[in-house]
């Protein structure tokens, strides 16, 4: 998988997640998880952690043993900031919905002492936004937030607020199952009147994203804004009959999406003007 790869298809709709792609949430993020996995053995779920053996990778593997021995994030993970609390409990309990539910609605609980101070990821991301709304683009924003915590920061980001950036905003509580559903995905591009196809972008920093993308049926934008390098990412996706999903291309930036999809637009009006 090349990082310059190029999507097939010009977007349409983008959708984009909102922790760790949009805005820096991390610090919120990590206390609600720590406060949760002491708590795994009273909501039930200790014996429904993975096996280390069942793990994607060595490092999740290292992880999940970590978690199991001292009930606590190990403080490399919370320092690095790249990790979501969606991939640590894709992490720990692997493909059992049910498991990731009951963990989802225990971090809820916890993220409601946390929830404060919401900062953009990047300087430029509201004129990037608005760019790719002057182009045409419909915009959404996908989130496993529960509603009140995104309205609440939503409001908050850069001192305005970006309500109005979006054309539509679909949350983790507005459906039966978060990411790596696709439910999310299907809601918004339902509401926005919208088949789901290659010309929707879904653009996240997780695999988690990649999954719920490829399982909606979109383009998948793999958001990298934590830097990982060739090797790294072609071990998060790493194309295995167990592991399919790959993005369809990778972006290190929100400018960067804005001038792929700039790049696209253009290139299929150069088509359209090219026919007879």
């Amino acid at each position: 998988m090349s990082i310059l790869q190029l999507p097939h298809a010009r977007p349409d709709v983008i959708l984009i997640d909102w922790h760790a792609t949009l805005v820096d949430t991390h610090d919120a993020m990590y206390h609600a998880v720590d406060d949760i996995l002491p708590q795994l053995e009273n909501l039930d779920l200790w014996d429904r952690l993975l096996d280390p053996d069942e793990s994607k990778t060595i490092e999740d593997a290292k992880l999940l043993i970590y978690v199991k021995d001292h009930h606590r994030l190990h403080p490399k993970i919370v320092s690095q900031r790249k990790i979501s609390r969606t991939d640590i409990f894709e992490v720990l309990f692997g493909s059992d919905q049910d498991a990731k539910g009951r963990a989802h609605q225990a971090f809820d609980q916890a993220y409601r002492k946390y929830v404060a101070e919401v900062h953009p990821l990047e300087p430029d991301i509201r004129p990037q936004l608005e760019h790719l709304r002057e182009l045409g683009v419909k915009t959404g924003l996908i989130s496993n937030r529960k509603r009140e915590f995104l309205e609440h920061e939503l409001a908050l980001v850069d001192g305005t607020g970006w309500e109005d950036l979006f054309d539509v905003v679909v949350c983790g509580s507005d459906v039966e199952k978060r990411k790596p559903s696709p439910q999310m995905l299907l809601k918004a591009m339902e509401i926005l009147n919208r088949p789901p196809a290659e010309s929707c972008w879904y653009v996240g920093d997780s695999t988690t994203d990649v999954i719920a993308a490829k399982e909606a049926g979109v383009t998948s934008i793999f958001y990298n804004g934590a830097g990982w390098d060739q090797a790294w990412l072609d071990k998060i996706f790493p194309h295995t009959v167990k592991h399919p999903h790959r993005p369809d291309a990778v972006v290190g930036s929100i400018a960067e999406l804005t001038t792929l999809a700039r790049h696209l637009l253009a290139q299929h009006k150069r088509v359209e003007r090219a026919r007879p």
